[in-house]
C-alpha cells in the first residue's frame, strides 16, 4: 500500500467529523445502522474501540478479536466478574454488539474434531448471550469429499447449535466464506437447517468476488436469511485481490447496501476491514470514518433518514 501523507490523513480525519455531525452520538436512534468489526483495529483496547464507534457515528461493533486474541471468551473484559461492567460500557455509549464472531468450522466430519468445533461455538454463544448480542458467526468453510454429505453435515450442525442458542436468545449465522460462497450451496444448507434460529452472515465481497454472483441474484435467493453483513471493497491485481477503501474498488458496495435496504433488511451494515490478516492496509483511523461517510451516502440514497 502507498504510505498516507499528512494531507491525506487530515482529509480522512475530517470524515470522522462529518460522520459525527450527520449522526449525533448522543442519541442512538439518530444513527444509521452502520458498524465495524474489531478485525480492523487489532491494536485498540476495549474502551478505545467503543469510544471511536461512539464519536464517529457508528451504531454497533462486531466482536472479532481483541488486542491480538481471537479467543474472545478468554479476554478479561468478558470474564464473569466483569461482564456486567462491559455491558454498561457499551450501553453508556448508545452502542450495540451486532455479532460475536467465532472461528468455528462446521465441515469437519471427524467426530472428535467436530465436537471441538461445536464446543468452541457454544462458548461464543454463551458470550453473546452474556453481552445481549443477537448473533454468533460460524463457518461452513470447506467441502471435502462428497459434496452432499458435507452440506447435510453442516446443516445438521447448524440445527444442533441453534438448539443450544435458542434458550440463550442467540441465533447462529453461517458466513458466506470458503467453499460456501454461492447462493445455491448456502441456500441448500439454510433450507436444510430449517430453523428460525439459523441465518446468514452475508459477506458481500465473497459472494461477488469468489462466488461470481451479481448481488441482485444473491439477495433474491438468500435475502430472507440475511441477518448480518460484512461489507468491504476490493480490486483485482493480476491473480491477487487487494482490499481498498470503500468505493475505490470493483465491488458494488453501494448496490449491495441499497438492495438490502430495498429488501427490508433490519440488521447492521458492518464494515470488515481485514487489518489483522493484512497489516499493510490503511489504519482504522482512516478506513473506519471513510466507510462511515460512504455508507451514510449510500443509505441516504436508499431512503434512510
Amino acid at each position: 500500500m502507498n504510505p498516507i501523507t499528512r494531507r491525506q490523513f487530515m482529509q480522512y480525519s475530517a470524515l470522522a467529523v462529518s460522520a459525527l455531525s450527520a449522526h449525533p452520538s448522543a442519541a442512538n436512534r439518530n444513527r444509521l445502522p452502520i458498524g465495524f468489526s474489531t478485525l480492523g483495529c487489532p491494536k485498540w483496547d476495549w474502551i478505545k474501540i467503543l469510544d471511536f464507534a461512539h464519536h464517529n457515528g457508528f451504531a454497533a461493533v462486531e466482536l472479532r478479536g481483541l488486542l491480538g486474541t481471537m479467543d474472545l471468551p478468554t479476554c478479561p473484559e468478558f470474564a464473569p466478574d466483569r461482564i456486567s461492567a462491559t455491558r454498561q460500557d457499551v450501553a453508556a455509549r448508545g452502542l450495540h454488539i451486532s455479532c460475536v464472531s467465532s472461528s468455528a468450522n462446521m465441515h469437519d466430519t471427524d467426530p472428535h474434531k467436530h465436537e471441538q468445533q461445536l464446543a468452541d461455538a457454544r462458548r461464543f454463544i454463551d458470550l453473546a448471550s452474556a453481552l445481549n448480542a443477537p448473533y454468533v458467526r460460524v463457518f461452513g468453510n470447506n467441502i471435502i469429499g462428497a459434496r452432499q454429505q458435507v452440506i447435510d453435515h453442516v446443516a445438521k450442525s447448524l440445527r444442533e447449535l441453534a438448539d443450544y442458542a435458542r434458550p440463550r436468545k442467540v441465533k447462529v449465522l453461517i458466513e458466506s466464506h470458503g467453499d460456501f460462497v454461492d447462493s445455491s450451496t448456502l441456500g441448500t444448507v439454510l433450507d436444510k437447517a430449517d430453523s428460525p434460529h439459523v441465518g446468514l452472515l452475508w459477506d458481500a465481497n465473497h459472494t461477488y468476488v469468489d462466488g461470481k454472483e451479481d448481488p441482485v441474484f444473491t439477495v433474491s435467493r438468500l435475502g430472507t436469511y440475511i441477518r448480518h453483513t460484512h461489507l468491504k471493497d476490493s480490486r483485482g491485481e493480476g491473480d491477487d485481490v487487494h482490499y481498498v477503501l470503500t468505493g475505490r474498488g470493483e465491488v458494488p458496495v453501494r448496490r449491495q447496501m441499497q438492495l438490502l435496504a430495498q429488501n427490508g433488511y433490519q440488521g447492521y451494515y458492518s464494515f470488515e476491514w481485514e487489518k489483522v490478516w493484512h497489516p499493510e492496509l490503511e489504519e482504522p483511523e482512516i478506513a473506519f470514518p471513510d466507510f462511515a461517510q460512504a455508507a451514510t451516502q449510500y443509505l441516504k440514497e436508499a431512503g434512510f433518514k
